[in-house]
């Protein structure tokens, strides 16, 4: 049980979870010369307060941290 439980701290996190579906362009790295992609502060800081840098690194992986294609 503790196991199970432990998985799923370390497995969740804000901008996976609540950011909604992420977009092709969330996931694709940016080429050399193509603009940055930007991150979702909200979504950041909430993630550092938490204090669970597994968090971080699972949003940062997924690509949700960052913005969808603005329009």
């Amino acid at each position: 049980m503790a196991l199970l439980v432990a998985v799923i701290f370390v497995s969740t996190s804000c901008a996976t979870i609540l950011g909604g579906r992420r977009t092709a362009y969330q996931k694709t790295k940016p080429l050399a010369g193509q603009p940055q992609r930007e991150l979702r502060w909200g979504f950041l800081v909430t993630d550092i307060l938490l204090g669970c840098p597994v968090c971080l690194v699972v949003d940062f992986a997924t690509g949700a941290i960052y913005q969808p294609v603005k329009k």
